[in-house]
């Protein structure tokens, strides 16, 4: 991925959509809808960051012009644990977004006849079960959520009595929350909230039924009195925008609603793609590293003989002496027990006492912890045994300045701990 494209939030003006070439009138409305759906969410859900606040709110009100949209961006709402909010966020969205859909446990036969020319907003709870090798027959569902982020590309299937190969629309906006990263396929296609357990002092208003889904509802109403009418401006709107390719038209959505919006919200939506891609591409950096360990361990516990567990002072020494590896600079003075921990930590994998021969107990790593993981991230060996020596640094690189990637927002899948 490139890192070296300069980019600025650049202020909105002739051929990016600004208010006075799409005739639209300057009373506000439309951005005291996005203040006061911005405030209600905040209200509910605590989020990862402010950006993070204004993409889901920006996200919710371009559900309500998906016709005229080329690109149906994904929301992938992640945590490392349960806990995490991700419930409370997907609550809040089925209340204000257009046609909302819940897919749980839906058919993908269900959800191709119901996306037409108008497509309801899914929302997929639990979707790290769709991905991963235990998906099983969740396959056509995976297939849909990928192929849905662009327009016309129809998945085609046999149909109806007469058998007739038919052409189904999966062009729709998708939420999907789950637990650890999903396959970079969705992530490179969506904006990602990286959620976090709530810390104490941190307060969220209870979700009640009874006066929450009134009021949600309420927004919801005025979203689309705003931007139904809008619908065939915003389809003839070039926003310009601070990133290129796929992160462009994954965000160009929510940039197209801020420039409806106009006030403060053009600058501002930009300022949020800035940030959050970059946060991405940070992320990026450090799955690829973690992936790099984990199929490390891996030859490590072959050359071993596949033992039933390694010491720890044995499986970092086997690390570090591979020269083509980066574990020797790692860190100040290369890879320790410490940051070995906390490198598998978001795997769900840790140290334990281990008896070994005579009876000797040592700080070991059992193999059957590392095979969820191996089957995730390492089903080919081969791939991914070359990773840069600078990313294997003692602490997270540090967000790129002043530099944007050119393309995917997202990366490789990530960590996903064990449950």
């Amino acid at each position: 991925m490139d890192h070296d494209a300069l980019g600025t939030v650049p202020e909105p003006g002739p051929g990016t959509g600004d208010r006075e070439r799409a005739g639209l009138t300057a009373d506000g409305d439309g951005a005291a809808v996005l203040d006061e759906l911005r405030a209600v969410i905040g209200r509910y859900a605590v989020l990862p960051s402010d950006e993070a606040l204004t993409a889901v709110t920006l996200w919710v009100a371009a559900s309500h012009i998906q016709p005229a949209l080329q690109h149906a961006p994904r929301l992938a709402v992640v945590g490392p644990t349960k806990g995490c909010g991700k419930s409370r966020v997907l609550d809040v969205l089925h209340e204000t977004v257009h046609k909302p859909m819940m897919t749980v446990n839906t058919s993908p036969a269900v959800v191709f006849r119901v996306i037409g020319e108008d497509p309801p907003t899914l929302l997929v709870d639990e979707a790290d079960t769709i991905f991963g090798p235990k998906a099983g027959d969740k396959e056509d569902l995976r297939g849909l959520l990928n192929a849905g982020h662009q327009r016309n590309r129809p998945a085609w299937r046999i149909s109806g009595p007469e058998h007739k190969a038919t052409a189904f629309p999966t062009f729709a906006m998708a939420v999907l929350a789950g637990i650890g990263d999903l396959p970079d396929t969705i992530m490179d296609r969506a904006v990602v909230l990286r959620m976090q357990k709530r810390k104490p002092g941190e307060r969220i208003a209870p979700f009640r039924s009874r006066y929450s889904v009134p009021e949600l509802n309420a927004l919801r109403d005025r979203l689309t009195a705003w931007l139904a009418p809008l619908r065939s401006t915003a389809e003839d709107l070039v926003p310009q925008m601070p990133v290129e390719d796929r992160a462009a038209d994954t965000w160009e959505p929510l940039v197209i609603v801020a420039d409806l919006a106009g006030g403060h919200w053009p600058s501002r939506a930009r300022a949020a793609c800035l940030a959050m891609t970059r946060n991405e591409v940070v992320q990026d950096e450090q799955t690829t590293l973690k992936t790099r360990l984990l199929r490390d361990i891996r030859r490590v516990f072959e050359q071993q003989g596949d033992q039933e567990a390694l010491r720890s002072h044995d499986l970092l020494a086997a690390l570090i002496q591979d020269a083509e590896a980066p574990w020797a600079e790692y860190g100040t003075k290369g890879l320790n027990a410490y940051h070995l921990a906390n490198l598998l930590r978001d795997f769900g994998i840790s140290p334990a006492n281990h008896g070994f021969e005579n009876h000797r107990q040592a700080k070991a790593y059992a193999r059957n912890q590392f095979l969820d993981a191996w089957a995730r991230y390492c089903s080919d060996p081969a791939v991914g045994e070359t990773v840069v020596a600078r990313r294997a640094q003692g602490k997270p690189p540090a967000s790129p300045s002043g530099t944007l990637p050119i393309g995917a927002p997202g990366g490789s899948a990530g960590p996903r701990p064990t449950r």
